[in-house]
């Protein structure tokens, strides 16, 4: 008999491709140094059927739809400085993540759901903090769960004080679980509300209202509905001044692999499944014939290698997420030459201080961060014909071992980009986190300017292992057959343990605490079992609770 899991419902494959003609959900509007996202959801185009995105409830298609506004304003519309998020409808901003798309999804869709979330949340606050596009939101009326938790990625909030509309956390006390994307943690860490009054605020189901939510913190700052629009445009046009018109956008093309049984292929990147049951090898090709950097670098435009393989990357870490959950291993392989990636790296250092060079930058940042916070393993093999260098050796950085092959022919390489421009979610470079015991020694190694052999790779801690080349095939395969065999919980729980060492941060605490805690509640009787309350949201019986505390 199929478990109560296995009969929810999982949706088809997914895509995160679309472009602003082909938003459903949202309405993206610019208007010089001002732009507008205005939820407009549209109740009967979910991602799959079974329920109605009513009130601005959002689910897995809105969400795509807003990470793509997201990157559109920093890549194509550079010159905006300020974003207003708003609704499009009248005394509703949103009622948060629909709750019937989560009663009726698999455990591991409403993780990855919640985990992208939050990646697109944090998105909005790094374009905040590094592009010069500063996001507010006006509340036009009541903003609940997810629908304030995306306030709350926002700089600067405004509510309308109509004696009706309210902020509120309510998961805890109508679903038994946890505001899923960052919003117990962005209240008291980001908007730094007193303990106390969080803890009443997120056990109030009906929220808190107008001057209160000021009071609180909740909120900037409340308008009247007769001036709220007028106050919260003067506010963004302030914000906004002369915006950046000095900047020239591009035009970000659609990313769409060729999809066969057994591959994902890219013009840049390959994923490929089959030879062994539950891994996959994710295969980069490195630059090669790179132009030189123009004067104004945009012209360089979206097929730029840097650009265009790490959206790639991002597109097939997200599809390995949600559309191939038995994949546990991942292999890391790359292949070009070191010179051309080192030439690549030179080339981004030395044009920093342009606009588009540093959108770029931070765009790699957060592709690295995906895979940082992707539950697969991940092992990096470095043989012949490898380019693992500079921000190419990011990737073995970031995984949980790298293999190298003991051979004159194979190297590795360090570069500028290695010292902190990719940082992770801790704060740190990935060399920095590698040596958090001895500083002294990441110092060093970034300041190492020739390729490594394996010898010199070992010596400085690069690599996890070296191994003989006739030994190669039988370790690599042992290595992987092992991986693969072990529990898939285990191993998530290890790899996120393991992989962000030192200081905690917001983003630390969100994946680390508030994530990982939303796993395991909304695997518990109480949220999702035949009497739980996410099981009976919406229905006439009361959830029935095991009243004992774990």
């Amino acid at each position: 008999m199929a478990s109560a899991e296995q009969t929810k419902q999982a949706p088809d494959p997914l895509t995160f491709q679309t472009s602003p003609d082909r938003y459903r959900h949202i309405k993206l509007e610019v208007d010089g140094a001002v732009a507008r996202i205005k939820l407009d959801i549209q109740e009967n185009e979910g991602l799959k059927p079974g329920y109605q995105l009513k009130l601005n409830s959002y689910d897995m298609s809105v969400d795509v739809e807003l990470a793509d506004a997201v990157s559109r304003l920093r890549f194509e519309h550079p010159e905006v400085a300020c974003v207003i998020v708003t609704s499009a409808l009248d005394g509703v901003f949103s009622s948060g993540a629909n709750i019937f798309m989560l009663g009726t999804s698999t455990h591991a869709f409403k993780v990855n759901f919640c985990k992208y979330t939050n990646e697109t949340r944090l998105s909005i606050e790094d374009a905040s903090m590094h592009s010069g596009q500063r996001y507010i939101a006006g509340l036009n009326g009541i903003a609940s769960g997810g629908g304030y938790e995306l306030p709350l990625a926002c700089e600067e909030i405004y509510l309308v004080d109509d004696r009706r509309s309210a902020v509120a956390l309510p998961e805890v006390p109508y679903l038994g679980v946890l505001p899923g994307t960052g919003g117990l943690t962005r209240v008291v860490d980001k908007r730094k509300v007193r303990r106390d009054l969080a803890d009443v605020f997120t056990t109030l189901a009906e929220g808190v209202k107008g001057k209160r939510a000021l009071e609180w913190g909740l909120v900037d700052g409340i308008f009247p509905p007769s001036k709220f629009t007028e106050g919260v445009e003067a506010r963004a046009a302030a914000i906004a001044g002369e915006g950046h018109p000095e900047r020239k956008g591009i035009t970000l093309d659609s990313i769409e692999p060729e999809i066969t049984d057994d591959a994902i292929t890219y013009r840049h990147v390959r994923l490929t499944f089959g030879s062994q049951a539950r891994v996959a090898r994710l295969e980069i090709d490195g630059p090669s014939n790179l132009p030189a950097i123009p004067a104004n670098a945009s012209d360089l435009g979206a097929d730029w290698y840097v650009l265009r393989m790490f959206r790639e990357l991002d597109d097939a870490l997200l599809r390995l997420r949600f559309n191939h959950p038995d994949v546990g291993l991942v292999i890391l392989a790359t292949r070009g030459a070191i010179p051309e990636v080192l030439a690549m790296d030179t080339q981004l250092a030395a044009r920093a201080d342009d606009w588009f060079v540093a959108e770029v930058t931070h765009h790699m940042k957060r592709v690295l961060k995906r895979l940082d916070l992707t539950a697969k393993s991940f092992f990096a093999l470095v043989d012949e014909g490898s380019c693992f260098a500079g921000s190419l050796f990011e990737l073995a950085l970031a995984a949980d071992r790298t293999y190298m092959l003991e051979s004159d022919a194979v190297q590795i390489a360090i570069s500028p980009m290695n010292s902190g421009r990719l940082s992770m979610s801790n704060g740190l470079s990935r060399l920095a986190t590698r040596f958090l015991g001895n500083p002294d020694q990441a110092v060093l190694v970034a300041g190492l300017t020739e390729p490594l052999t394996p010898d010199d790779a070992n010596d400085a801690g690069l690599v996890t292992f070296v191994v003989e080349d006739l030994d190669w095939d039988d370790e690599i395969r042992l290595a992987i057959e092992e991986r693969a065999s072990l529990s898939p919980d285990s191993l998530t729980g290890l790899e996120a343990n393991l992989r962000f060492a030192g200081p905690e941060t917001l983003e630390t605490k969100i994946f680390g605490r508030l994530s990982a805690w939303q796993n395991w509640i909304f695997q518990r009787p109480n949220a999702v079992g035949d009497r739980g309350a996410l099981t009976l949201y919406g229905k006439p019986e009361s959830p029935e609770f095991d009243w004992r505390r774990t």
